[in-house]
């Protein structure tokens, strides 16, 4: 029997597509109810209606069911089922000419043509042939746009999981299921042992370890999961002293603190013996002695180690109280302040297990500075263990001032933060440094400043309004008018350039925009440029024979130009904006050192360095203190002389007194020179020598004044004893820079990795030989005349020998006596 159905070539097709039209429009309206109901089945698979509480479990199954069929009245309401129509429609849509819409339709024009009708059948056998290759359209229930949540995925997830892992006999209803993983398998365990991260040891898996015995580190976390009925298998430890389990007693957890015995006893069980590795508590220890670097930088090397790691560290500074001198300001008790905890540098990368670092800090500001203090360096690991030194009783390093009033100011500036009832003492001393202050300071607006100094303590303890916070507020006055004194402009400039630093650096570390990097690179440069032109115009003249500079020029890599700096910096603006900041922040460290030993290198052969200068300067210094001494020497020779003359009655005059005068003034301007030569560049300064070599210049500065002293008091003899001082502590102090100089030196070879520049050259870095024979030519035998302590005594002894000769005239002896008693 022949169809009548126009849509007969496709019947398959539009069948097929209705069916998915159908179970699209059914998944759309039950994956809510389905959901609910598989989700309520799974925790009926667990046993959770027996772990909730009184009859919670009644009311979350009333809860469940009605949900469930809330949404299936919703799902079944909502459902359409598709027509013939829709059905055909839709596949339509999917093949080329709408064949199916072409067959069902009928001729309207041309019936009783026969050619029309040929050409209407023809066409209608095409459309009929393409309906015979059309394909059913797939369902597409979308159902992502309607469980934006997926639930229906949580859902199917969570059945799957009762089904292969709800214990068999546990669930209530699906106990004999028989297709459950846990009827299949039996009892079985798996267990985990994950050291602490920061050992950086992988974890065992316990299933695949065939040895008898192993190790792990201390702390590691034992972890355990039993399948099958409860009590099959059950736990043997001595590791821990309690066990954390759930509340079927199937997982189970614990660390491993001791060495001991793990076994799983039941089927398939297993033992080990285990060996814990205890972890070492942190060692650290100072790796030299502290020190001052340039100025006043407190520097303190220590070394750490610890097996797996030092995390972080500090150093408590303690105020050492039974050895403060406790006179003047520091006479009365300190007021309570915290101790002082600096964070120790570590390593950035690398190992941390056991390294050497460098704590610096500039505590300067502080009020300890240059007080004796205690301090204990200690570390933490990562398990929390805490690792310290022996105390270390030192003096804390500060900032050195050479300037006597900025040494005073400093000084008032530490007994105000000592204890605030020092306001009233200090307020008479800055008073008294007012008194006949016409050119005595560097600075001029300093008289100013001080009497504003002294007004805004007086006003204060008049009103009662001496709090810390003021107190605070005048000791940052004192210190920024201190530094004013000692180094001028110089200060300011120094002040921005570190700020600078300090911004750029902050840049680096927060990851800055190419736009702000090119701001702060720019201040960085000003600041720079500023820095090292106020340095240039402190700078003394260039003198002497140009050849001998060029033949005695620095050595390579020891002198750094502006035009290197700028280079230097704009590497470093190119690494940021690249967005390589850590090798940005090792150049910018880079220029940090090279900045603070910064050199002025001037035309062809170059400026010798700070510490090169400074020697020559103490040697000319030394000869014109042996040259005063040698003529102080010949004033008293010549007085000796004349000693006859006088008591025979004939006056000197005025002419002996006014030479006394000379030689005072003259040892005054020589005591100035060697202290203005102390605020300058030293070799090595902040080393030991270097601390060692100012101390005997400071020696000898103090020697002088005195030698002036006795000068203008007549007291030849004691000028002479005096003036022996200084040359004494002068010679010491050049030999204490020499030995910093050497050092320096050779740690400049080290790091160049140069042999020749080390201490085998016999040069020192403005290439003078630096052979014994050498060093006791500037310094020692050949400088011009003898030791006048000696000379003084010789002369001495002479006098007491003709005094006591009898046969010499009485009036003889009487004028060798008041010689003898003179001097």
């Amino acid at each position: 029997m022949v169809s009548t159905d126009p849509l007969a070539p496709a019947a398959r097709a539009l069948f097929l597509t209705r069916a998915g039209m159908v179970a699209e429009r059914a998944a759309r309206a039950l994956w809510l109810p389905l959901s609910l109901a598989l989700l309520a089945i799974t925790g009926w698979a667990f046993d959770l209606q027996s772990r909730l509480p009184g009859d919670f479990a009644l009311w979350v199954a009333g809860g469940g069911a009605l949900a469930v069929l809330v949404t299936l009245a919703l799902g079944l309401w909502r459902f359409r089922w598709p027509s013939r129509d829709e059905a055909v429609a839709r596949l339509d849509q999917t093949l080329p000419g709408r064949p199916l819409a072409a067959l069902t339709d009928a001729q309207a024009l041309g019936a009783g043509d026969a050619d029309s009708v040929a050409l209407w059948s023809a066409h209608r056998a095409r459309m009929a042939q393409r309906a015979g290759v059309a394909r059913p359209v797939r369902p597409a229930p979308d159902l992502a746009r309607h469980d934006p949540y997926a639930l229906r995925l949580v859902a199917l997830t969570a059945a799957a999981m009762a089904l292969l892992f709800a214990v068999p006999g546990q669930q209530g209803p699906l106990g004999g299921l028989p297709g459950t993983a846990g009827a299949a398998i039996g009892p079985s365990w798996e267990g985990w042992i994950t050291p602490p991260a920061y050992t950086g040891k992988p974890g065992l898996y316990l299933n695949e370890i065939d040895r008898e015995a192993f190790e792990v580190p201390q702390g590691s976390r034992v972890i355990l999961r039993f399948y099958g009925p409860p009590g099959a298998l059950s736990l043997e430890q001595s590791l821990d002293d309690g066990v954390q389990a759930d509340a079927t007693g199937q997982a189970l957890e614990f660390d491993a603190r001791r060495s001991g015995r793990l076994a799983i006893e039941g089927p398939q069980g297993r033992s080990w013996q285990v060996t814990v590795a205890p972890d070492a508590v942190p060692v650290v220890a100072p790796a030299g002695p502290m020190t001052r670097a340039r100025g006043g930088v407190m520097q303190q090397p220590f070394e750490a180690q610890d097996d797996n790691g030092v995390t972080l560290g500090e150093a408590v500074v303690t105020l050492d109280l039974p050895a403060v001198d406790r006179r003047f300001g520091l006479a009365l008790e300190p007021e309570p302040r915290e101790p002082l905890r600096l964070p120790l540098p570590m390593p950035v990368s690398g190992d941390r297990t056991d390294f050497t670092e460098t704590l610096r800090e500039d505590l300067s500001l502080h009020p300890w500075a240059h007080l004796p203090v205690r301090v204990v360096l200690s570390v933490v690991d990562a398990a929390g263990q805490t690792g310290d030194s022996a105390p270390i009783a030192v003096t804390l390093p500060g900032r050195r001032f050479f300037e006597p009033a900025a040494q005073a100011l400093a000084e008032l500036r530490r007994d105000l933060l000592w204890n605030r009832a020092n306001a009233r003492r200090s307020a008479q001393l800055l008073r008294a440094m007012l008194h006949r202050s016409e050119g005595a300071f560097r600075f001029e607006g300093a008289p100013v400043l001080i009497r504003g100094a002294v007004e805004f303590i007086e006003s204060r303890l008049d009103t009662d309004q001496w709090t810390p916070e003021a107190r605070d507020e005048l000791a940052q006055q004192l210190w920024d008018l201190a530094l004013l004194i000692e180094e001028g402009e110089l200060a300011n400039a120094r002040e921005r350039l570190r700020r600078a630093q300090e911004r750029l650096d902050q840049a680096m570390r927060n990851g800055a925009a190419p736009d702000e990097i090119r701001e702060l690179m720019d201040e960085l440069r000003e600041a720079t440029r500023d820095y090292m032109e106020m340095l240039a115009e402190q700078m003394p003249p260039e003198n002497g024979d140009q050849s001998d500079q060029r033949d005695r020029g620095d050595q390579p890599g020891q002198t750094i130009t502006q035009g290197q700096i700028q280079e230097l910096m704009d590497q470093i603006q190119q690494l940021m904006e690249e967005g390589r900041m850590d090798e940005a922040a090792d150049l910018m460290a880079q220029l940090n050192a090279l900045l603070e030993n910064l050199q002025m290198q001037r035309g062809e052969g170059g400026e010798p360095m700070p510490g090169g200068e400074a020697m020559d300067g103490l040697g000319d210094t030394l000869n014109e203190q042996q040259g005063l001494a040698d003529e102080t020497f010949r004033e008293l020779q010549d007085r000796f002389g004349q000693g006859q003359d006088q008591e025979q009655g004939q006056d000197p005059g005025k002419d002996e007194e006014q030479s006394l005068e000379d030689l005072a003034q003259r040892q005054r301007e020589l005591s100035e020179q060697l202290r203005q030569q102390q605020l300058g560049e030293v070799p090595g300064e902040g080393t030991p020598e270097a601390d060692a070599g100012l101390d005997q210049l400071e020696q000898a500065e103090r020697a002088m004044d005195g030698a002036a002293e006795a000068l203008n008091e007549g007291d030849m003899r004691g000028a002479l004893e005096r003036q022996a001082e200084a040359l004494d502590a002068l010679r010491e102090g050049l030999r204490h820079f020499r030995d910093a100089l050497a050092a320096d030196q050779r740690e400049r070879a080290d790091e160049q990795g140069n042999p020749q520049q080390g201490e085998g050259s016999g040069r020192d870095p403005l290439g003078r030989e630096m052979g014994e024979s050498r060093q006791a030519q500037d310094f020692g035998s050949v400088l011009p005349g003898e030791d006048p302590r000696a000379r003084a005594r010789e002369l001495m002894d002479e006098i007491r020998r003709r005094q006591a000769e009898r046969e010499r005239p009485q009036d003889e002896r009487d004028y060798l006596d008041r010689l003898i008693e003179r001097y």
